[in-house]
């Protein structure tokens, strides 16, 4: 036997073949080793290690600040009662045929981006990393007690961090109503909620993003007009580009107009919601019960911006046809709130009037640009969220009044206030602004028109002409949101808003 290795040794190709199988095989136990090594740190420890801890180590002083935690938690709350609102909002601006489809798309997504942010969504975005992507706290694990020095516990942190992304996922879902298939849906909010959202998030929001670092003045965006809403409406942007207009969908310059809505009460009742929710949107992302002067001003700000937004937009609206629009009045005020989003604690009440009515015209004229370029977007995602978005985060180097700082765990801190261009604070604010408006925008219609185009070449991503024709709820569900009704669609006219001008629309029975 020894004999017969020592001949196959003086072989070059079985001693090659020796190396080969050896190494295959020490390779195949370290990396046996390096999966129990990974999978035991994430969800095991070891016997009595705890205890034995505990024995030769002083227990931890309580640092958890209460107050602020159950600030954060009932903020938490109210943003994630949003998602009633984007649901009756949708529904509404949608067509009687596709309302079911709006509600469970977004309950799948609340249901889907939930698991996301836990297993990896939130690492990417809130952990320690580079300025790019965070990479702790997989699975949640691993995780101090509160995060960074808010004084919240973490846990409390990421439940309002995740009421935010599932924010961003359900307006993606907006521009995209009508034609887009379930199993497509499905696909691109794994993309948004996993990856998108998170990771270009963490430029601005991470502990290390770079656009924190931005020098001499860094980017900020205090509750995430362009983090949450500049992203979320580009990327439904993208994927109305992609999917194309709905079956019949005849534009303005072509004779049409938007489809009217079928229920413009959800639609009302919906928005209405929203800007209840945004009270936990903007004043709770101070992560402090304990500045109450900031809270109290953010809150006021917000309002003043919402009606500001929704009178103006009225009201500039109304020479065109002289009919008053509920369409776009909602819109206004939603295109007001998206606005005062990022500058909210750092403007007078003054500025949030000024800046909430801008919102209402940009909106307008962002609504009529989609018509013009034949885009259908029939909730109006884009005008409101993204290019209203834009004008939020861009708004503060003009408008900071230059009396507020930042928002504390034990109150606020003044110190080095942020100052706009209308206010003496020169340009530098606004160049930083642009900087990170321009950087995050990009980004993210570049890599989710790669997305939308990746997930149309596996045929998923818009429903068949027949399922279209017959209606998304009975084609994909099964079912529809009025099955004692018969099925009756206003026929397309040509109004400005989203889903409105039903005045003068004939009925017309599909």
């Amino acid at each position: 036997m020894l004999e017969r290795i020592k001949e196959r040794w003086r072989q070059q190709e079985y001693r090659r073949f020796f190396m080969y199988y050896l190494g295959a095989k020490v390779g195949g136990v370290l990396l046996c080793l390096a999966i129990i090594k990974v999978v035991s740190s994430y969800w095991f420890h070891p016997a009595f290690a705890d205890d034995a801890a505990a024995a030769v180590t002083p227990p931890t002083p309580a640092y958890i600040n209460p107050i602020n935690t159950m600030w954060t938690v009932i903020a938490a709350f109210l943003v994630f009662f949003m998602q009633a609102g984007f649901m009756f909002l949708e529904a509404g601006f949608a067509r009687t045929r596709e309302a079911v489809n709006v509600l469970l798309e977004g309950i799948v997504d609340t249901c889907l981006c939930g698991l996301l942010f836990y297993a990896w969504g939130f690492a990417f975005m809130f952990a320690h990393g580079n300025g790019f992507i965070g990479y702790h706290w997989f699975f949640l694990q691993g995780v101090p007690d509160t995060y960074e020095g808010t004084g919240v516990a973490f846990l409390a942190f990421w439940l309002f961090q995740y009421a935010f992304a599932d924010t961003c996922s359900t307006v993606t879902s907006g521009a995209m109503v009508g034609r887009t298939g379930f199993w497509g849906d499905l696909i691109y909010s794994f993309g948004v909620s996993g990856f998108i959202y998170p990771i270009i998030g963490h430029w601005a929001w991470g502990p290390d993003g770079w656009l924190t670092a931005i020098q001499p003045v860094a980017f900020h965006d205090f509750a995430g007009s362009t983090v949450v809403h500049t992203i979320g409406g580009f990327i439904s942007l993208a994927g109305a580009m992609v999917l194309g207009p709905r079956i019949g969908r005849k534009f303005k310059r072509d004779g049409g107009g938007p489809m009217p809505a079928h229920n413009m009460t959800l639609a009302a009742v919906g928005g209405v919601i929203l800007w209840f929710g945004w009270y936990g949107f903007n004043p709770g992302s101070t992560l402090s019960g304990m500045d109450m002067i900031g809270c109290g001003r953010v809150a006021a700000n917000t309002t003043l911006a919402a009606c500001a937004g929704g009178l103006t937009a009225m009201f500039w609206l109304y020479p065109r046809n002289k009919k008053w629009d509920c369409g776009i009045t909602i819109n206004g005020f939603l295109a007001g709130l998206v606005a005062i989003t990022c500058p909210c604690y750092w403007v007078s009440p003054t500025g949030a009037v000024i800046l909430g009515a801008v919102a209402g015209v940009v909106c307008i004229y962002a609504v009529d640009l989609l018509e013009y370029l034949r885009i259908d977007d029939p909730v109006g995602a884009w005008p409101v969220h993204g290019a209203c978005g834009i004008w939020g985060t861009l708004s503060l180097g003009l408008l900071a009044c230059g009396k507020y700082g930042a928002s504390g765990p034990t109150g606020p801190d003044d110190s080095s206030p942020v100052t706009g261009l209308f206010y003496g604070g020169g340009s530098q604010l606004l160049v930083a602004q642009l900087i990170g408006s321009a950087s995050i925008t990009a980004a993210t219609f570049g890599v989710s028109l790669l997305m939308f185009y990746l997930v149309k070449m596996t045929g998923t991503l818009r429903i068949s002409r027949e399922g279209e024709l017959e209606g998304m709820d009975l084609h994909e569900h099964g079912t529809g949101a009025y099955p004692e009704t018969p099925t009756i669609e206003p026929a397309a006219v040509s109004s400005t808003s989203p889903g409105g001008g039903l005045v003068g629309a004939p009925v017309a029975a599909e």
